[in-house]
């Protein structure tokens, strides 16, 4: 009897820390330790893919051997002999970044910070610089016979005929010196007392003056001195023509605060500190954008203050100085008054050199305009404005200028916009300013380019369902989209130079990426190149997790991904998933970033608990209302989601209303924290991983997009900060965090502990991580966290 009870315990212990014994059929049974292993284990995907420059080599890093690092392979375009590539014929490689001429038969590019000539025919490539300082961003000139690029922040040509370089910018830093003698009245008598007295005085001024004549004659013509004081420059453009060569300068605030993360295992023995980035509302980055008229030798300023928009403040505000009691219309005109800071990108020149276009976006990221730009006055024409009260982004769209390109006809802008809800490809006409859509639907579409020919659109698009991603081609002026790729998954999509052949990275939900090659036609069969994972992994059957939807109770439809148990019991447990990065997707019919916790669903799941994965409000691939349902109350909608996740467990999957437990990191860590704090009769247990516990302490680019500035809209930030609701806290809640996190400071969990001491609760506990970063690396780390989260639920979830 004892021995029978000894046996009964050691089998729990396998079961709590994660252990598990080898399954009877022989196939492979989870546990966290295996799970969490370096993913070796798993196989290697092949990574980073392109074709070589004739088209008939597809090159990719793979790892199939299991080593430290992944080694370069190549495959023919048919995808026959794969092969490893030498250390000799890598180096020798040209970069697959560059920039190709018109014929597409010659391509400069950038290695190891040095600038190169590559003739696609013969293969041979010319090295065109060969210094210790870096050259970069490579470009042919208009007329194709120079090649420009960036040194020390300062723009240079090569000249391919005869190799002269040529220095078209000299921006210094500081202050322009003054000229002479200061300009004292006394002095300046003085001098003019003696030219009058003495006629030798006036011989020698007279010489030295025609010196400087012949001096300033013989001398080649320089680039006008440019002084920035104490700003950097970025962004120089060359004009086709030559003559305009835009620029911005940078203004870095010098009182910004910059907050430490000690690191406390270093190789040295001694705590080593690390800067990492300012917090939400401090000072940031401001921009100025220039022309320099070379011919002119002058420059000057492009200023947005004609633009429509430019001084319409945001909704939030006004509706705050409404609130205040303050004259409606007095805070109106005086908020007009104030131009708001913008930061302009490009200009995007027409391949025949005569438009140009230029992208701005106001620094509280509500507008977007897209302005022609008159280079030799500066004037800027408005041809499309995007104003989002919450933030402007989406797919193509992103934090800077986007997607954006001239048409065949050199009259006509593509670029992307929400302005349906959904990111869609559109034109403008630089001249009518007449808009057109391209394609349109309650589909996103991303990874836009044009094929050579100028006939046809390619770009990825989840057109046959938010949680699958295919290939398409569309004639240019819109029309018909010809769906390419057809297994259900994800691909990511390289055209060959003749964009005859697909090189297609193709996953499944339960299958890691693989490489595949295929025609360029529909109806082309896809042929698979690698085979990636190993015997161990393909032992276990993966589960295709079920991509479901469900109303919320607002009625919008929430997409999740389903784990059921196999053997599945009445009231049984069940944990929710809440994927971090808030603007990121995971519902969705492809192998997950989050593949370790795809692995522990399937290892929950074997243990009886059901696992849903939501894709809450906030989330990317359904457009903009879900993109900006959590605008200045994260864990308002985001969080309800949640719960009526939960209530469709209990409604529908049989799942105990008394037995739900959360987890997540990151954004899923701040979400479950919001659960545990504010919805306590709903989730019994959560693991709260690398979490934000305070938004004000997050960081600028991020947080100010959706809650605004602390100081502006307070009452955002304490909605929507855990460290608010922890009171709350009823159920057992674990949090984990490393201690050299840069994005989520570790001070934030140290606060939100604090907080909890304060309030004298004792269901918690904290597991700290000394060497790791945001995203754990250490296995062993991974292993730590995780058999501490199945601890966490088998004790407060099971009965």
């Amino acid at each position: 009897m004892l021995f029978k009870r000894k046996a009964l315990a050691l089998a729990a212990w396998l079961v709590l820390c994660g252990g598990a014994l080898q399954a009877q059929d022989g196939k492979m049974e989870l546990s966290v330790e295996k799970i969490m292993r370096d993913p070796k284990w798993i196989g290697i995907s092949p990574s980073n893919i392109f074709w070589s420059e004739d088209g008939k080599k597809i090159y990719f890093n793979w790892n199939p051997e299991g080593n430290r690092k992944d080694s370069l392979y190549s495959v023919s375009a048919d995808g026959k002999n794969i092969r490893k590539v030498s250390a000799q014929e890598r180096r020798s490689l040209p970069s697959p970044f560059g920039r190709y001429n018109r014929a597409e038969n010659k391509k400069v590019y950038e290695k190891s910070g040095d600038i190169f000539l590559l003739d696609i025919k013969s293969g041979k490539a010319q090295q065109v610089t060969n210094t210790s300082e870096r050259e970069s961003s490579p470009s042919f000139s208009h007329d194709e016979k120079k090649i420009a690029y960036l040194k020390d922040s300062n723009l240079y040509t090569w000249n391919i005929a005869n190799g002269q370089v040529a220095q078209l910018t000299d921006f210094k830093k500081g202050v322009k010196p003054a000229e002479g003698e200061p300009k004292d009245p006394q002095r300046v008598w003085l001098r003019e007392q003696q030219k009058e007295l003495l006629q030798i005085v006036r011989e020698r001024e007279a010489d030295k003056e025609a010196a400087k004549k012949q001096q300033k004659a013989d001398t080649p013509k320089r680039p006008k001195e440019i002084y920035t004081s104490n700003k950097s420059v970025d962004n120089i453009v060359l004009s086709p023509d030559e003559q305009f060569i835009t620029y911005r300068l940078v203004n870095r605030p010098k009182n910004a605060r910059i907050a430490i993360v000690p690191d406390f295992v270093t190789s040295s023995g001694y705590t080593e500190d690390i800067n990492t980035r300012t917090k939400v509302g401090d000072a940031q980055a401001t921009y100025e954008f220039f022309v320099y008229d070379t011919r002119r030798d002058t420059t000057f300023a492009v200023t947005m203050k004609d633009i429509a928009g430019i001084y319409e403040q945001p909704a939030y505000l006004q509706t705050q100085a409404a609130k205040d009691g303050s004259d409606k219309a007095g805070a109106e005109k005086a908020a007009k008054q104030e131009m708001r800071s913008t930061t302009i990108f490009g200009p995007f020149w027409s391949d025949n050199g005569k438009n140009a276009v230029v992208v701005a976006r106001s620094n509280d990221n509500k507008d977007r305009w897209i302005l022609k730009l008159n280079p030799a006055t500066g004037a800027l024409t408005l041809l499309d404005r995007q104003r989002d009260e919450a933030w402007i982004n989406g797919p193509g769209i992103s934090y800077g200028a986007g997607d954006i390109g001239w048409m065949p006809d050199n009259e006509n802008v593509w670029f992307h916009s929400e302005e349906s809800g959904y990111s869609h490809l559109y034109t403008v006409n630089v001249n009518s300013g007449k808009k057109k859509a391209l394609t349109s639907g309650k589909f996103e579409v991303s990874n836009v380019r044009m094929s050579d020919d100028k006939k046809h659109w390619y770009f990825i698009a989840n057109k046959v369902h938010p949680g699958e991603q295919h290939f398409y081609r569309m004639p240019l002026q819109g029309g018909e989209m010809v769906q390419l790729t057809t297994m259900t998954g994800a691909h990511e999509v390289e055209l060959s130079p003749d964009e005859k052949k697909l090189a297609v990275r193709y996953s499944y939900s339960n299958k890691p990426w693989e490489l595949f090659v295929m025609d360029n036609k529909k109806g082309a069969k896809p042929r698979q190149v690698t085979e990636s994972l190993t015997k161990e992994f393909k032992s276990y059957n993966w589960r295709e997790p079920e991509v479901i939807s469900f109303k919320a109770s607002d009625g919008v439809d929430v997409y999740a991904r389903l784990y059921k148990p196999k053997n599945a019991v009445a009231n049984g447990p069940a944990v929710i998933f809440v994927h971090g990065a808030g603007y990121l997707q995971n519902a969705h019919k492809w192998w997950s970033n989050y593949f370790r916790e795809y692995m522990f669903h399937n290892f929950l799941a074997d243990n009886g608990y059901t696992v849903l994965d939501i894709d809450y409000r906030g989330s990317a691939g359904y457009g903009r209302d879900v993109r900006t349902g959590i605008y200045q109350f994260m864990g308002g909608k985001d969080l309800s989601d949640h719960v009526d996740g939960a209530k469709l467990l209990v409604d529908k999957y049989n799942v105990d209303p008394k037995r739900i437990g959360i987890y997540g990191g990151s954004y899923g860590g701040f979400i479950t924290l919001m659960a545990m704090f504010t919805q306590p009769d709903v989730f019994a247990a959560g693991a709260a991983l690398r979490s934000v516990t305070d938004w004000a302490h997050y960081n600028h680019g991020y947080t100010s997009n959706i809650l605004n500035t602390p100081y502006t809209d307070s009452l955002a930030y304490a909605k929507s900060s855990p460290i608010y609701y922890a009171e709350g806290l009823k159920g057992a809640l674990l949090m984990c965090h490393g201690m050299v996190d840069t994005n989520v400071h570790f001070q934030d969990i140290v606060r939100l502990s604090q907080r909890l001491i304060e309030l004298g609760k004792d269901n918690w506990e904290l597991a700290v991580y000394p060497v790791e970063d945001h995203g754990f690396v250490e296995p062993a780390s991974w292993t730590d966290e995780y058999k501490r989260i199945y601890k966490l639920f088998e004790q407060n979830l099971k009965k």
